[in-house]
């Protein structure tokens, strides 16, 4: 899912490598996967443990936490050796940064630690059972780093965004916390604020379409954004990568009437989401130079979001779309993109083992070490038969609570791209109106 804002594309100050372009093209697609460049070697060892084989450094735990989360959803059972690659990324204060190539040193400064790879992590071993106190130590910190306003940037200090905010709603609610009582206040004494309080500063009105940002401008202005409004709604709607289908059958109808509430925010952004989609089934690119192509990872976090809100037959056209069109994307993506079309399978009760065609549990498997269990077929609330081997849940009063809704790979990516090897306008996409 996700980091886009409003304002013109910067003039680009480095030139893309050739990880910079294959992590975008290829986790996000934001380029059709037959222009997309061959993957890179590795800078790094790849670890046994880990899903992909890509180079991991800006995207190894967030790859593996969806790839875990995914094969959960599906009654998969995975390696004892890929949950222990995840947890052994953890850092002693919690978080988690995109990857650490030894997990046996310490953390340094030079390490970018961040609320999206800490929250996907959550939302995994959450769901896997087992990890509590992993889990627990992560949600620490994620409490500790919670903005003022109640939201979440990407890495601790930076101002609040939609995706990251959206996607700690998810953590939180996996960690069986009630997300509407995290609260972080400006001043001792004072009322805090929610995360549903920071969703809501970042809606447009019904006149701009009823779409999230993913963060003021400069100026104070907010600019609909699809995947902002993707993420928004699932997290407004208090879950997170991987939500069962909505029950509320009719279309969603913007309203700006009565007061602001998480419900209505993510009616509207669901209303947002259904007009972007009408016409062709698919969101478009607005990756510079790709402006004309589908975005084949946003569209996917739309089906999820459609289905979440109101139920299978208001994601249909786009589901119908990337049965048809996503395989080659995600040939190209791996785990994360497989991951992302087992997500939005699991929102409409379709099945991952028969979408248009594809195998995407045995396809996503297969970038991994061998699962200790295959499971059986998906069913529509998600359980599978050897889900409990991997321990007993935290809170099983609390059921599927935890399931979360895609937000799309490439905010992530253009992140950690941002951060690692300088390349600023990869961060842009957000910046133009979807």
């Amino acid at each position: 899912m996700n980091v886009h804002r409003s304002a013109a594309v910067p003039s680009a100050t480095a030139v893309i490598g050739a990880v910079a372009l294959t992590a975008v093209t290829a986790l996000t697609g934001l380029a059709s996967p037959a222009a997309a460049a061959p993957t890179p070697t590795p800078s790094v060892a790849l670890p046994s443990g880990l899903y992909g084989t890509a180079d991991p450094t800006y995207d190894g735990v967030w790859r593996q936490s969806l790839a875990l989360l995914a094969q959960d959803t599906v009654g998969v059972v995975p390696a004892a050796e890929a949950v222990d690659w995840l947890t052994g990324q953890q850092c002693a204060d919690g978080s988690f940064g995109a990857f650490r190539a030894d997990p046996a040193a310490p953390c340094g400064p030079k390490l970018m630690v961040d609320s999206n790879s800490t929250a996907a992590a959550v939302q995994a071993l959450a769901a896997l059972g087992g990890q509590d106190a992993v889990a627990d130590k992560a949600v620490t910190w994620l409490k500790s780093v919670q903005n003022a306003d109640g939201g979440w940037g990407y890495s601790p200090g930076t101002p609040s965004d939609t995706n990251s905010t959206a996607l700690v709603i998810g953590a939180l609610a996996a960690a069986g916390e009630k997300p509407a009582d995290v609260t972080r206040s400006a001043e001792a004494g004072k009322p805090g604020k929610s995360p549903y309080d920071a969703l809501l500063t970042l809606t447009t009105p019904c006149a701009d379409g009823g779409a999230f940002a993913y963060q003021p401008d400069k100026k104070g202005k907010l600019t609909a954004n699809a995947d902002a409004t993707a993420a928004g709604v699932v997290g407004a709607l208090g879950a997170g990568l991987a939500p069962k289908p909505g029950e509320n059958a009719s279309a969603p109808v913007c309203t700006d009437s009565g007061p602001a509430t998480p419900e209505q925010a993510a009616v509207n952004g669901a209303a947002y989401l259904a007009k972007a989609v009408a016409k062709d089934g698919h969101l478009t690119s607005v990756l510079p130079g790709s402006e004309n192509q589908p975005d084949y990872g946003n569209t996917a976090d739309a089906v999820v979001a459609l289905a979440a809100q109101g139920g299978p037959e208001q994601a249909a056209k786009p589901l119908a779309w990337l049965e048809k069109n996503a395989g080659g994307w995600a040939d190209q993506g791996g785990p994360a993109a497989y991951a992302q079309l087992v997500f939005a399978a699991h929102a409409t009760g379709t099945d991952p083992r028969a979408f248009g065609g594809l195998d995407l549990v045995t396809s996503l498997n297969a970038t991994g070490p061998a699962p200790r269990s295959t499971g059986g077929t998906d069913q529509a609330d998600g359980s599978g038969s050897a889900k409990g081997e991997q321990g007993d849940k935290k809170g099983d009063e609390k059921e599927d609570d935890g399931d979360d809704g895609g937000f799309g790979v490439w905010w992530t990516v253009g992140v950690f791209l941002v951060a690692g090897i300088g390349i600023g306008f990869l961060i842009s996409g957000r910046r133009k109106q979807q």
